[in-house]
């Protein structure tokens, strides 16, 4: 071991986290060991004062101040609370910057821990740097998320106790944003134990260490996914990569739904409801476990938070079934005639039918939208689809469309009565109070919208699906448009969802174009 990591594993060892931050238990999973034929262990950092291991690196940087002095973070969650509460405790002067689309649960939560909040931003980019102007103005210490010494060092003492409480280890889940967590604890693991594999977990959407590691270099991602917002960083940590680069043996990327999926996984087993970046790394252990076909060894995951708006169980809870893979939803294609629902619910075999939508269409073929309860995952999803098949139903899997699962569920009923020249695109914003009639400002009224839907997930991003008549002529200019609202978008013109639900029989713009 060279002398800087050697630095890192005696700090640790030395790192006095009390009386603020608690000693944390160690849970099994017993019904996913079962299920999973290891031995799972959860590190629940759940249990801490601010339900967040934030306040390990946010503690152990702020004692190292002399008493009074005056610190400065952005943050829109868990560090945020973390930081207040550490320098209530030490009496220092912290001011923390959210941005304004931030839950006011969040900002609550700030003010009554001590710190002064500051909204600034519609997003933490912009919050990050007015609290380094501030920081630079003021003279106060900027305290870094994650890409710093002493905060790395706060993170790493969650190895020192898991390593203390379980005598046989194979391996390590630790969910991944910009890297802290991952190189406290690795530095620490692999100091004692080379052994023990360390393996990061990150949101597909919000994959830096991976897009870093397959440069070499650390790279920023274009943009982060805003479902597990507790790990949305677009950069990892050059201090953090370098340690993650050397201890870290692999990295797992898991879906919105497979988070959902272990969020239930935790809750059935100890009636803690970790929020989706504290339920990544039990996403990622389920999904290696399954993918390498392992069983007979002893495997831990980190519950890294449960900071979660109570409105946000209900998109979990409807996302859960199918990253379990408990549920399907299919497209398919009936006869329009008497007994065709009889006949196609007698070709499920008994199985559970969770959603069925349908509205009548003309005469002809009916297209329905239909929800399926599945017992043996995909192995009995695959057999499913062979047998509608055979039995001469046209259908498609629409289990991992993400357009069926946010907005056509909930909009089948009908196509429209004509043709329309449109365009279907699907917007993502920063939700808060007044964002959804910001964005309907800033879209205009240069072309009729010809269907639109929202809903409001209790989450930090709002997401809207709409269709625009226009020619074929008309697509530059629209192009140009979306381009200076700044907002992200997917064109989703083209999903067989949209034709199969909304879309007119005869679509003039698809044939003009």
């Amino acid at each position: 071991m060279v002398a800087q990591e050697l630095d890192y594993f005696r700090a640790i060892i030395q790192a006095n986290m009390e009386p603020l931050a608690k000693v944390t238990e160690v849970s099994e999973l017993s019904a996913l060991s079962a299920q999973l034929g290891n031995q799972v262990w959860l590190k629940r950092e759940d249990q801490q004062p601010v339900y967040s291991f934030k306040l390990r690196g946010a503690f152990n940087k702020l004692r190292q101040l002399p008493t009074g002095s005056k610190v400065i973070t952005a943050s829109a969650g868990n560090h945020a609370q973390g930081v207040a509460l550490s320098a209530a405790y030490l009496d220092h002067e912290a001011t923390i910057v959210m941005p304004v689309t931030t839950p006011e649960i969040k900002v609550n939560a700030v003010r009554s821990l001590g710190g002064k909040v500051v909204l600034h931003g519609h997003h933490f980019d912009a919050a990050n740097s007015h609290a380094l102007t501030i920081a630079q103005e003021t003279g106060a210490v900027f305290v870094p998320p994650f890409d710093d010494k002493d905060v790395i060092i706060g993170q790493g003492t969650i190895a020192r106790e898991l390593m203390q409480q379980l005598d046989s280890l194979d391996a390590v889940f630790i969910p991944v944003g910009g890297g802290g967590l991952l190189a406290g604890m690795a530095v620490y693991i692999k100091s004692l134990r080379p052994d023990i594999r360390i393996i990061g977990v990150e949101a597909e959407d919000s994959a830096c260490l991976k897009a870093a590691l397959d440069a070499g270099q650390p790279v920023e991602l274009d943009r982060v996914g805003s479902f597990a917002d507790g790990v949305a960083v677009k950069l990892i940590g050059k201090e953090t990569f370098r340690l993650a680069q050397k201890f870290c043996d692999e990295v797992v990327t898991v879906s919105a739904d497979e988070i959902c999926a272990a969020v239930q996984d935790i809750f059935v087993a100890t009636r803690a409801i970790a929020e989706p970046s504290g339920a990544l790394s039990t996403a990622g252990l389920k999904k290696w476990c399954q993918v390498n076909q392992v069983t007979g060894l002893s495997l831990a995951a980190v519950l890294s938070g449960a900071n979660l708006n109570f409105d946000r169980l209900r998109y979990i809870a409807e996302r859960t079934a199918l990253g379990a893979k408990n549920e399907a939803l299919f497209g398919v294609t009936i006869k329009e005639e008497k007994g065709s629902f009889k006949r196609f619910c007698q070709a499920l075999g008994g199985r559970s039918i969770t959603e069925f939508n349908y509205r009548y269409a003309g005469s002809g073929d009916a297209q329905i939208f239909v929800g399926v309860g599945l017992r043996q995952g995909q192995q009995e999803l695959t057999a499913l689809k062979n047998e509608l098949t055979s039995s001469g139903y046209l259908l498609e899997d629409l289990s991992d469309n993400e357009l069926a699962k946010l907005h056509i569920r909930y909009m089948v009923g009908g196509k429209p009565p004509v043709g329309l020249q449109e365009r279907l695109l699907r917007f993502e914003f920063p939700e808060y109070p007044g964002a959804l009639a910001r964005f309907l400002e800033m879209l205009g009224s240069n072309w009729n919208i010809t269907l639109f839907h929202y809903r409001n997930h209790g989450a930090a991003q709002g997401n809207v699906l709409a269709a625009f008549e226009m020619t074929h002529q008309d697509e530059e200019e629209f192009n140009a448009h979306l381009d200076k609202l700044g907002y992200q978008y997917q064109d989703e013109t083209e999903n067989p969802c949209f034709k199969q639900y909304l879309q007119a029989s005869m679509n003039l713009a698809r044939k003009a174009g």
